[in-house]
């Protein structure tokens, strides 16, 4: 599923709402999610899972192509961990 058709899902789960108000829901909330990970922050949503960042050392690499050892800098990557609910439900225990 795409942010567009998350839209439209919830504007047609919920007719008394505007979809451009729908719209503008959903992308603050991404947005919120954005901004505490970007200040390193955790999310997490019950049931679903959590968003955190974690941090990759800075490593020498290989070039696939050439062989060539290459510096890999620091970074910091998302990562996100299932919830035991929706764990639950992939796996249909729930």
């Amino acid at each position: 599923m795409i942010r567009s058709e998350l839209i439209q899902k919830i504007a047609d789960d919920n007719p008394h709402l505007y979809q451009r108000d729908v719209e503008r829901i959903v992308n603050t909330i991404f947005d919120e999610i954005t901004d505490a990970m970007s200040r390193g922050d955790r999310v997490e949503l019950r049931g679903f899972g959590a968003f955190s960042v974690k941090k990759r050392d800075a490593r020498s690499g290989r070039n696939p192509r050439t062989g060539e050892t290459v510096a890999v800098e620091e970074k910091h990557v998302p990562f996100f961990k299932t919830g035991k609910l929706l764990r639950d439900r992939l796996n249909g225990k729930a």
